[in-house]
């Protein structure tokens, strides 16, 4: 290959190439420069996006750790540790859906394990196009078959997520994966290298050719008219080498025999040796030769590159090998020495006795290039924001449009088991999952956590800063839903091309609300991941921050009432009655129109619905409550029928904007007639307007004057949709 060309088909810089050989202090080598180039990539380095993330609240009294980590850790009382992490699998999952799809639940198993914690469950937010051509659904069908072989196999419980379908997505879908996993405090593990002569022992699968570049190299680019040939890059899972390996790892924690860990994700082993060694302030040798591969002929490039899947990289002390050994037999799990620590700080590759690559293990990632890319307003800003869908006439027919904003995703989380090990409270289909927090090796408590993952790309397209902080205040409201206290954020910021303007305003000013809704409501975000580069010929995928929340349940003594209505009950609006704005609503994508100005989301008005509504569901005053979101009170209300198998009548709502705005801060709470008192007494306290809509029960959905559809047809439409498009 000519000189520079080898470097730019790796995906460097000619300046980051100029970069390299300073810090070197001579010409890179091929192995050198391999390493480099997955290190420095955009997924592994977020060169584009770091100068952003520090404005992100990341601190609070209960944070153990936080972002920099495999994942961030909260503490949640009586000597219990919570782990949460999200990621992203988009572009693996585009080019093989049910791979990338596994893998991705695999990759984020590790993030949580790694960390000492065992996997309690997972949630799945998802983005596809329509489902009107075989690629989409070939696309759809495979990812939810990936997660659901993968986690299913693998003994850790899908609990929650979404899935939304829009043309931005056509090309580009967005498979993201959080997990949360618990145990004792003490049993924290960091990913570092620590003590001069310890040893670095690979454990778990060998190593091959799938995933050469994996997520480090696909994640960094969009894609083109054929990208058949990036289908090598998607790495392999094997599910059952998973679970033994979570086992394994979790008994070395338990008879501490571990000085640090890092699990292999993106870019392999390069990755884990450099960085153990450098959050150690230490060096490392490493043995290519020594590496168990899986395929004949491998040259170290790809030993050091491949993101192979079920492997874990242990620090560990030479007297304690023999121990690790045995336990890992016990487990049928590999380990292998393949390095030493060392205080060169130094990462030295070594194959056939010989040093085929010498680097300063911090450059790797701590010397990645720092981009400082030009954020521009879209020209158009201000005539999309003076678009008002306002303007629009109002519908014959409210009836069609309810039914054509309501779909029933049971279908999806009908593939997952989502009852593994017995935690879970609450399932999929509601505001937010519910786990009891139960930690082997401490005394049964009655904690629990509730979980979810939202995301809006219709707001954040038309503001990214306001719509992400309401998706940010859309994601507690979930949690006080199931009786839960916010305390932690993860956040998966998904965009297209940074290297186009606007695509990084998008992106700075979504941090911006993120970090605006985070400081005003006091919860720190612990940890995240930024995926670029989601364009498809071109086109920029709508902006798609996705918020993962987690809540805290002191006193879990009762189930929480579910989203659902009751015969006989009392229909409350807690909220704003008149919110009127469609702007980024469904209705108005749906008639055409993508303009408007979103609503301010006045903190301190959330923050007392939150508590509000957290203290109604955890004291039992309510029997069932949903918060308004997508669909605006319309679709909030005929979820709550479905779910309840209630019909509804409810009255003052005069006219189509107030059956489908989605201002924000909002709830619908259903209660018996002895409990609405006591539900208008504490809202009224709280200055928490409270409103009277109606009544629950019957067997038709009726707002007067504006809506009136019988129960069982709007149910029988919810319920097939998308199981007709799957299977059309």
């Amino acid at each position: 290959m000519a000189a520079g060309e080898l470097h730019r088909s790796l995906g460097l810089t000619d300046d980051e190439y100029v970069a390299i050989g300073r810090i070197l202090g001579r010409d890179p080598n091929e192995l050198e420069l391999a390493m480099y180039a997955v290190m420095w990539s955009e997924h592994c380095s977020y060169k584009s996006s770091r100068a952003h993330l520090g404005r992100l609240p990341t601190e609070a009294p209960w944070v153990l750790v936080g972002p920099g980590e495999n994942a961030g850790v909260i503490d949640a009382g009586e000597g219990i540790a919570v782990a949460v992490r999200i990621e992203s699998h988009n572009h693996p999952s585009a080019v093989e859906p049910h791979q990338g799809a596994a893998t991705g639940v695999g990759g984020i198993l590790r993030d949580i394990f790694t960390m000492g914690a065992r996997p309690i469950a997972t949630l799945d937010p998802l983005r596809f196009g329509p489902l009107t051509t075989p690629r989409a659904r070939w696309l759809f069908e495979g990812v939810v078959n990936g997660i659901s072989s993968y986690g299913n196999s693998v003994g850790v419980p899908t609990v929650g997520g979404e899935v939304a379908f829009d043309d931005c997505y056509a090309e580009n879908p967005l498979v993201n994966v959080m997990c949360v996993g618990v145990m004792p405090k003490e049993h924290l593990v960091l990913g570092k290298a620590s003590g001069d002569g310890n040893l670095a022992v690979l454990l778990g699968s060998t190593t091959g050719r799938d995933g050469i570049g994996g997520v480090s190299v696909l994640a960094s680019a969009g894609f083109g008219d054929d990208d058949s040939a990036k289908r090598p890059s998607v790495q392999v899972g094997d599910p059952f080498e998973e679970k033994r390996l979570i086992e394994a790892c979790l008994a070395l924690y338990d008879a501490g025999l571990v000085v640090g860990i890092q699990d292999l994700g993106g870019a392999g082993l390069t990755c884990a040796t450099s960085e153990t060694a450098s959050r150690g302030g230490m060096g490392m040798d490493v043995d290519v030769d020594a590496v168990p591969r899986r395929e004949p002929g491998m040259q170290a490039f790809e030993v050091m590159t491949s993101e192979s899947q079920e492997r874990m990289l242990a620090i560990v002390k030479p007297d304690d090998l023999d121990a690790v050994t045995d336990l890992c037999k016990r487990w049928e799990v590999r380990a292998t020495v393949v390095g030493h620590v060392n205080t060169t700080g130094r990462l030295r590759i070594l194959e056939g006795g010989k040093v085929v690559a010498d680097v300063p293990a911090a450059s790797l990632h701590e010397d990645a290039p720092l981009y400082h890319r030009p954020c521009i307003a879209p020209a158009n800003a201000a005539e999309r924001a003076a678009d008002d869908p306002d303007r629009l006439p109002p519908p014959d027919d409210c009836d069609a449009d309810l039914l054509a904003l309501t779909r029933d995703l049971s279908w999806v989380w009908s593939q997952y088991d989502y009852q593994l090990f017995l935690n879970t409270v609450e399932g999929p289909g509601g505001d937010a999952a519910v786990l009891r927090l139960k930690a082997p090796g401490l005394p049964a408590n009655d904690r629990a956590i509730a979980v979810t993952a939202d995301g809006n790309a219709r707001w954040c397209a038309l503001d990214p800063r306001r719509g992400t902080a309401m998706v940010v205040a859309e994601a507690a409201l979930n949690v006080a839903c199931a009786g839960a206290r916010p305390v932690a954020i993860v956040n998966c910021l998904n965009f297209g091309n940074p290297e186009h303007p606007e695509v990084m305003w998008q992106l700075s000013e979504a941090i911006d609300g993120m970090a605006e809704a985070a400081s005003a409501l006091g919860i720190p975000v612990v940890g995240g991941n930024v995926s670029l580069y989601n364009e498809s010929r071109g086109r920029d995928i709508d902006p798609t921050p996705v918020v993962g929340m987690v809540g805290l349940i002191d006193h879990l003594d009762r189930r929480p009432p579910g989203a659902g209505l009751i015969d006989d009950g009392r229909i409350v609006l807690l909220g704003d009655p008149d919110a009127s704005s469609l702007a980024g609503s469904a209705w108005a994508r749906r008639h055409g129109n993508t303009g408007g100005e979103l609503a301010q989301v006045d903190y301190a008005r959330h923050q007392a619905l939150v508590d509000v509504v957290r203290g109604l569901v955890g004291d039992g005053i309510l029997a069932g409550v949903h918060d308004v979101s997508e669909g605006g009170l319309a679709v909030a209300l005929a979820e709550m029928a479905f779910a309840g198998n209630a019909g509804f009548r409810v009255r003052g709502i005069d006219g189509h904007a107030r059956l489908f705005s989605e201002v924000p801060s909002r709830v619908i709470v259903c209660a018996t007639p002895e409990q609405e008192p006591e539900v208008l007494r504490r809202a009224t306290d709280a200055g928490i307007p409270a409103t009277l809509l109606g009544d629950s029960g019957g067997e038709r959905l009726v707002a007067d004057g504006v809506l009136d559809v019988a129960l069982a047809e709007a149910r029988d439409q919810w319920r097939h949709t998308l199981r007709e498009a799957v299977a059309p």
